[in-house]
């Protein structure tokens, strides 16, 4: 199983980046995916996630209207949209999965203490900032 983000970069505020992550060695039509990022001296947090088998979404408050994740089974790709940053959205942004989950809530909810459960790609930067 392997995940790898891209699509990160400096932007300014209110700009938006499309962020993507190619997975291989499983197929997006069962296990969640999701988006996940950390900012220098703050802990990972969900940032969205994706339920493949029934296109079910999950945000937290942080990217309600303004992020958006998405899959394309064809290309087996995760995209995660972001729209009207914030500098505070500034951290290395990572795609996730869960391959024994297939419920996008419970895997944007996964303690951090199971997150070695999960299968993880290698991050990219995103920088908010004028």
């Amino acid at each position: 199983v392997q995940l790898q983000a891209s699509g990160g970069g400096l932007v300014q505020p209110g700009g938006s980046l499309r962020l993507s992550c190619a997975v291989s060695g499983f197929t997006l039509n069962r296990p969640a995916v999701g988006w996940f990022r950390q900012a220098p001296g703050k802990e990972r947090e969900a940032v969205s996630c994706l339920s493949t088998n029934n296109d079910i979404t999950y945000y937290p408050d942080l990217a309600k209207g303004r992020f958006a994740i998405s899959s394309d089974s064809a290309k087996n790709t995760v995209y995660l949209q972001m729209n009207n940053l914030r500098p505070e959205d500034t951290a290395v942004y990572y795609c996730a999965t869960d391959l024994g989950q297939s419920s996008s809530y419970a895997l944007c909810h996964k303690r951090p203490a199971n997150w070695g459960q999960m299968n993880w790609g290698q991050g990219t930067q995103v920088t908010v900032s004028s």
